[in-house]
């Protein structure tokens, strides 16, 4: 019987894992993938973060990247490496968790060849769950190359001809750029191209600094302005987007709202000489497997700082948790300290409950 079984190995995961080693208790890391930060490794090979490499430490060990350089996913990935390693964490690889239970206050985590039993239990599974792509979609002919953004790695995946991008968040326009400059051929844009965008150095000072010192970071999602940052939208960081739309091949075409076989449709115009298709259309989460769980009108678990409704579940890592840092590399260890911290007091006060003697001895 483990003290905590922690789902995930990905920033969130080895944050609240240091926290946990910290404090003597028995736990182990489970995660689906093979390999130590495939979650980093199976986006794009390009993708590099838009925080600078001293904003992007886990708590005991520093980021092994020169101070205001931004590191690519490889460099992330060694960097989570080094870490379980460094904190000799036990983790279990190539684990899908298929469905966890709780009966008389112990949790049941089941994957594909057992079961593991503990008292507490931490996903940290990210919100990146279910690749979203519009119904719509299956309409398309199979002559047209289709890959959702979680599967595009490098233009040199597409057929010779047009492509369309399909989404304006800063995926879409990073691979929308990326496309763009490797092919003489028209790379339509289907998105709002009146976004807000910020550079990555204002002042000589990197945007984070200016974050950190600002306190934007720190921002609760509790407060007005908090709400205020959610319910609108995102910036692009770090991406010259009207330097892209620009560009002479590159085609602007509005929303996509249909497709029929070789034909999509969208607000300007019917494009029907299409090669290829990139969707950076977003996910959709997805905690179905987790029974008799709570979740809010987005589905994310309905939870309080990461403390959810069911008694010894928590959740970490999940976007705006807390504040807007919550879901980035160096933010998430605020939250891994909270968290555990809220668990030593229940834990007390449960102790004092049943053994009230020696609450007061």
């Amino acid at each position: 019987m483990l003290d905590f079984v922690i789902i995930g190995a990905a920033q969130a995961g080895l944050s609240i894992a240091y926290e946990l080693k910290l404090r003597g208790y028995s736990f182990i890391i489970l995660d689906k993938e093979n390999e130590i930060g495939a979650s980093w490794l199976n986006r794009w090979d390009s993708l590099k973060l838009f925080t600078p490499a001293e904003f992007n430490n886990l708590k005991g060990l520093d980021f092994p990247a020169p101070k205001g350089s931004y590191p690519n996913k490889y460099e992330v990935a060694d960097y989570f490496k080094s870490y379980v390693s460094h904190f000799d964490f036990p983790i279990q690889l190539n684990t899908l968790v298929t469905k966890v239970t709780k009966d008389k206050q112990i949790f049941k985590i089941f994957h594909d060849t057992s079961t593991i039993k503990s008292r507490h239990l931490i996903v940290a599974t990210g919100p990146f769950h279910i690749p979203y792509i519009p119904r719509f979609s299956k309409n398309i002919s199979d002559h047209i190359t289709q890959l959702h953004s979680n599967f595009y790695k490098k233009p040199e995946q597409l057929e010779k001809g047009k492509t369309l991008v399909v989404g304006d968040g800063d995926s879409g326009y990073q691979i929308l750029d990326e496309i763009s400059r490797s092919t003489p051929n028209t790379v339509y844009f289907s998105g709002n191209t009146s976004v807000q965008t910020l550079p990555q150095e204002i002042l000589g000072k990197t945007l984070w600094w200016w974050f950190t010192i600002t306190g934007f970071l720190s921002i609760s999602k509790d407060s007005w302005l908090g709400q205020k940052i959610i319910n609108s939208r995102q910036p692009i960081i770090g991406t010259d987007v009207k330097a892209i739309l620009f560009r002479q091949n590159v085609v602007c075409v509005g929303h996509t709202v249909d497709a029929n076989q070789t034909e999509v449709i969208t607000e300007k115009e019917v494009l029907k000489d299409l090669r290829n298709i990139v969707w950076a259309t977003g996910y959709r989460p997805n905690f179905k497997w987790i029974k008799g769980l709570e979740l809010d009108k987005d589905n994310y678990p309905a939870h309080k700082r990461g403390v959810s409704h069911m008694k010894g579940l928590f959740f970490i890592g999940l976007p705006w948790l807390h504040t807007r840092a919550s879901a980035t590399l160096g933010g998430v260890k605020e939250d891994a300290e909270y968290l555990v911290n809220q668990i030593e007091k229940h834990s007390q006060k449960e102790a004092a409950q049943e053994f009230p003697e020696a609450a007061t001895s």
